[in-house]
């Protein structure tokens, strides 16, 4: 008896002073599946259903390699529990790092618990509980996360991440926190080896300069380059933009919206609007087309524009910005004191010119002005004085078949709160005038000079200066027909005026 507890002794020795090393042949399999080899442990013990493995314990399964300070194995289960300091290796790349492991090595998943850290390549997670499908790839938690990708901080209540593709999906909270910005959003994808974020649901980003939202788009966080979509707006502070969809790179400073594109530039008290819109910053242009619409607002009226296409541009200078707008093919404009149309126009705001091409017509209370060209000069955001350059024609209407006519080379027109109180007409000046006494015609004055001032009173003429040889006759009302009392350039072109700001996109013909 005492040889043989020697004996024991002996082995329990053997057992507790040399590690345990390829205890199980590395290629052992049961039931057609490998099993969880033992590849090191300072102390091995059988306790029950299970092994305990004590003191600097490696094991493999597959190509999955695990460190930790103790473990139990479950060989009937291939269960393997371990505890403290664990490590998990699987390829050159991925590391898994936590205090309690659960796994199982029948489907392959791994429960960790305790400071987790995942290491994929440049990429790390921070969880306090992690579930990680090995032969998927595949690492999910559900109590909070962190991602440190680079320059970029991610953070949400649930994660997933695919290993294999570098692809991790965020949902509940989600926070992605970059140099340059801060994003929130509801879910969002992030594609760590492209440096991509796709998101869904409602979203924002907040820059030093810039505040963003929409409900679903990317960020290409390494070359800034983005795509908005559903409810789209970027505030830039100096302009708003909005659209069913938002295109930017910000390095090359170049933008694309489409749909509902609003510009709404803060600065300028203006509006741009179009289905389609191209921005590019230095130097800072815009490109609108499809019902493209410029609005003007001032304190008590809007001016409306409408044209096929509107381009506008501004420039620095010594003196401060400088804009630039062109507006081509169609030109309509509404407002509650004057209404136009063309074929061109431009403003400068080096000069405060509007300049209105192709047959351009105006039409201010019961007068309509027409002229090979027209220029409105503003100041402090008014017309102050409009020009009639070329078979400059002016047109009152008196009744309904009747009208008065001022035409002449060239016509100044002069405003006093929106509204004509003056016209000075100078070259071959013409009229054709009805005077009327207490709302009764009594005769018909027309007559040639060279130069004319007229004054107007409630939008309609009240009196006719004429200079330089006069010449004129006054005539019975009824001595010729109201047809023979018009000059041969006369169009009432009243049929195309637009009566709202819904208006300017009838299409009409002359």
């Amino acid at each position: 008896m005492a040889e043989i507890k020697f004996i024991r002794l002996i082995a329990l020795f053997i057992v507790v002073s040399f590690p345990i090393q390829s205890i199980l042949p590395q290629e052992s399999r049961e039931n057609g599946k490998k099993i969880v080899e033992i590849l090191h442990s300072n102390l091995m013990l059988s306790q029950g259903d299970f092994r305990r493995l004590v003191g600097d314990v490696s094991l493999r399964h597959n190509d999955m390699y695990m460190s930790c300070d103790s473990a139990h194995y479950f060989e009937k289960t291939r269960v393997v529990k371990a505890y403290s300091n664990i490590h998990i290796q699987k390829g050159d790349t991925l590391h898994l790092y936590g205090e309690y492991l659960f796994y199982n090595s029948d489907n392959e998943l791994a429960e960790v618990e305790g400071n987790v850290l995942l290491i994929d390549r440049e990429t790390k997670l921070y969880t306090d509980h992690i579930y990680y499908d090995m032969a998927n790839e595949v690492a999910n938690y559900n109590t909070g996360g962190r991602i440190i990708s680079d320059d970029n901080v991610l953070t949400s209540v649930i994660g997933i991440y695919w290993a294999e593709t570098e692809i991790f999906n965020f949902k509940d909270s989600v926070k992605l926190v970059n140099p340059d910005y801060t994003m929130y959003s509801d879910t969002l994808v992030y594609n760590s080896d492209k440096e991509i974020a796709y998101f869904f649901g409602p979203s924002e980003i907040f820059g030093d300069s810039l505040y963003a939202k929409c409900e679903e788009g990317w960020y290409d966080t390494k070359n800034k380059v983005s795509l908005l979509k559903t409810n789209a707006m970027i505030d830039n502070e100096k302009q708003v933009i909005s659209g069913d969809s938002l295109y930017y790179d910000d390095e090359a400073g170049y933008g694309y919206a489409f749909y509902n594109v609003t510009i709404n530039d803060r600065n300028r008290d203006m509006i741009i609007k179009g289905n389609h819109a191209l921005y590019h910053r230095e130097p800072e242009e815009f490109m609108v087309t499809d019902s493209a619409q410029f609005i003007q607002t001032s304190e008590d009226d809007y001016l409306y524009l409408h044209a096929d296409s509107l381009w506008s541009l501004t420039t620095s200078g010594p003196e401060g910005d400088t804009q630039l707008l062109r507006a081509w093919y169609g030109v309509r404009i509404f407002s509650n004191d004057l209404q136009g149309k063309c074929d061109s126009l431009t403003y400068s705001a080096t000069d405060s010119i509007v300049r209105l091409y192709d047959s351009p017509v105006l039409w201010s209370d019961q007068n309509q002005l027409m002229a090979d060209s027209i220029l409105l000069y503003i100041e402090n955001d008014v017309i102050d004085r409009m020009e009639l350059h070329g078979s400059a024609f002016v047109i009152e209407k008196v009744d309904t078949t009747r009208f008065n006519q001022i035409r002449g080379s060239l016509l100044t027109g002069y405003f006093r709160e929106n509204a004509i109180y003056r016209i000075q007409v100078k070259g071959n000046a013409e009229n054709i005038y009805y005077a009327v006494d207490e709302g009764k015609l009594v005769g018909v004055n027309q007559g040639t000079c060279a130069s004319m001032d007229i004054y107007m009173k409630d939008g309609k003429i009240s009196d006719i200066y004429m200079f330089q040889d006069p010449d004129g006759s006054l005539d019975p009302p009824l001595h010729k027909s109201s047809l023979e009392r018009r000059y041969n350039t006369f169009r009432w072109l009243d049929n195309i005026r637009p009566r709202d700001r819904f208006d300017i996109f009838r299409k009409t013909m002359e």
